[in-house]
């Protein structure tokens, strides 16, 4: 049993598969799963299921997941120690986002950030920004970064740059034609919505609601979860939609959609560091300063 074997026991159970967790952890499928099969094979035990799309944990994994955890979790407090003994920032930092930062604004960050720690390791989740507040609150991430704040969240949420959200349509739509739409004809339209907890969707809901149309009152044909998925189900025909700029701004450029004026869009929406109420590890504090020198001002 090695740590690594651990490693890669708590990242399947955290990320429901094998392939979520070899792309958190920046390996391949099959070398998560050797980690795993030697794992079982030292123990004499299998610790889970594989279920169609998702594992379960048996009774051992149940019995075996705290200890890992805990042992992880010293681990960690060991790497902090000594880094903070000898001056040095080290450890494996592990972020959440939702899409447009997790996709865009964090990735363009980490190159320079790693050149100035190089000891740190990172891992990105990206999920929808009530799952990214609730990782932060459990302590699966160390930070988060999201679109829109959660109310009653146990975290703290701190703003820390902007995004614009945008009104797309396919370019031989009635709203392309006419470069701009009412409120009313919005509520006609075929609408493709984000899905429930995405902070694109709250906030299009707000915008709608602010220029006189409830999101009740819309006509949405599907719900993605994805903001890419949205592009592509416009480029498609299937109707309009709502995305960040970084999403559409390449779509915009080949003439597959068009931007869409309307009451409201597009909107700017700031961006919010989710951090723990706890105290912050020596990498989060100073990927932290990093993001305050980068995106603020």
């Amino acid at each position: 049993m090695n740590i690594t074997q651990l490693k890669a026991f708590t990242m399947v159970v955290e990320h429901g598969s094998f392939s979520a967790a070899a792309r958190a952890m920046q390996l391949s499928q099959p070398a998560v799963t050797m980690q795993i099969q030697a794992l079982e094979a030292d123990l004499g035990a299998r610790l889970l299921d594989r279920m169609y799309r998702r594992v379960e944990l048996t009774e051992a994994g149940e019995a075996l997941l705290p200890l890992a955890k805990r042992v992880l979790s010293d681990m960690e407090a060991a790497r902090e120690a000594v880094g903070a003994v000898s001056g040095s920032v080290t450890g494996h930092l592990l972020l959440a986002a939702s899409t447009t930062p997790g996709q865009y604004i964090l990735p363009n960050l980490l190159g320079s950030f790693l050149k100035e720690y190089p000891k740190v390791g990172v891992s990105i989740d990206v999920r929808d920004t009530a799952q990214v507040v609730a990782a932060v609150e459990s302590g699966e991430a160390h930070i988060g970064m999201t679109g829109a704040e959660v109310a009653d969240a146990k975290v703290e949420f701190e703003q820390m740059g902007t995004d614009e959200i945008v009104l797309i349509a396919p370019p031989d739509h009635e709203f392309a034609k006419q470069g701009s739409a009412t409120g009313e004809e919005l509520a006609r339209a075929a609408f493709i919505m984000r899905e429930e907890g995405s902070g694109t969707r709250q906030v299009t809901e707000h915008v709608l609601r602010d220029s006189g149309v409830e999101p009740d009152e819309l006509h949405v044909v599907t719900e993605l979860g994805t903001s890419e998925a949205i592009v592509s189900a416009v480029e498609g025909g299937m109707g309009v939609g709502v995305v960040s700029r970084w999403m559409s701004d390449k779509a915009v450029r080949l003439g597959t959609v068009v931007e869409v004026g309307a009451e409201g869009f597009p909107a700017r929406r700031p961006l919010f560091v989710v951090k723990p109420r706890g105290t912050l590890t020596r990498a989060a504090e100073a990927f932290l300063g990093h993001l305050q020198a980068n995106l603020q001002g």
